[in-house]
């Protein structure tokens, strides 16, 4: 009885002092949550309030029922998940073997070759949309030349269209994943690959079954980053799209500037916004299965 009556002044101030140190800790952190409430909180919030106001301030799902019934609306977003997943595939196809080359080189000569990968993040994007604008039109240098040099006879149709946008957003995207392929493939250990050759295996049949399901998690970070940053696409699919590729943002643009209907707007973005948290919720999913199998495996 006196060891519990002992003890239990300590438990009591041993509470006391945790419960300081969590209020401290949260002083700590209380300007960084106030800042994400203020920026990101609030305007999504208020994004969710107005797609839900009719027309006439009431609330009303319209703005969802119309999206639902005219099928407009299902090819915007159908050209907006084409356009993002091309964009990924030929993303995947064009960095990964980049990333494995620059992984493959000494340090330093890879440090300068990443410069070149990161040129293109150090101009603007709109200088970069129109420079593609100039080069891919009709009269533009890469139908000059091709013509000046006997490979085709009148100018191919490489702008305003689907060519056009993916030549742009490719562009664009491209180190997006090439940066975190290229960081996963450094941290990959060689000796796993001389273990391999050791026990026999062929160049070939070591990446595919040691080197190429390491970097999974490079390429699906990169791909994720890729994917979701192409379905906010604005700039370039409206200058190289000419019109003719109409994604989601082009559709929101659209709504606010011309007809000034905020709501229509917002549930397009809630949409958009809802469909993409459910597209990172499976990616990560899909992670953590692939890492679970690779360690059972192991």
């Amino acid at each position: 009885m006196n060891a519990a009556a002992h003890t239990a002044p300590n438990a009591h101030a041993l509470a006391r002092s945790a419960r300081r140190e969590r209020w401290a800790l949260l002083s700590l952190v209380s300007p960084a949550v106030l800042l994400v409430t203020v920026i990101m909180v609030l305007p999504v919030g208020w994004l969710f309030y107005l797609s839900v106001l009719s027309d006439t301030g009431s609330f009303s799902l319209e703005h969802y029922r119309r999206m639902w019934e005219q099928p407009s609306y299902a090819r915007t977003f159908w050209v907006t998940f084409e356009v993002s997943f091309l964009t990924t595939g030929i993303c995947i196809l064009l960095g990964y073997p980049l990333a494995y080359f620059l992984s493959e080189l000494p340090k330093r000569a890879a440090n300068l070759c990443m410069i070149a990968v990161l040129l293109p993040l150090w101009t603007s994007l709109l200088v970069r949309t129109y420079a593609w604008l100039v080069l891919l039109q009709r009269r533009g240098l890469i139908n000059s030349w091709g013509m000046e040099l006997g490979l085709w006879n009148e100018p191919l149709e490489l702008v305003h269209n689907l060519t056009g946008t993916l030549i742009g957003t490719v562009h664009v995207m491209l180190p997006f994943i090439v940066l975190p392929l290229y960081a996963c493939m450094r941290g990959i250990n060689r000796d796993y690959l001389k273990a391999a050759a050791n026990l026999g295996a062929s160049p070939t049949r070591t990446f595919w079954q040691i080197f190429f399901p390491l970097s999974i998690p490079g390429l699906a970070t990169g791909s994720l980053i890729v994917f979701i940053l192409c379905l906010g696409f604005y700039i370039t699919p409206a200058v190289l799209g000419g019109g003719k590729v109409i994604m989601v943002s082009s559709r929101i643009a659209n709504d606010i500037e011309i007809f000034f209907n905020w709501g229509a707007a917002s549930a397009l973005g809630v949409v958009l916004l809802l469909l993409t948290l459910l597209l990172i919720l499976a990616a990560s999913r899909l992670v953590r299965l692939e890492d679970a199998l690779r360690d059972r495996g192991t």
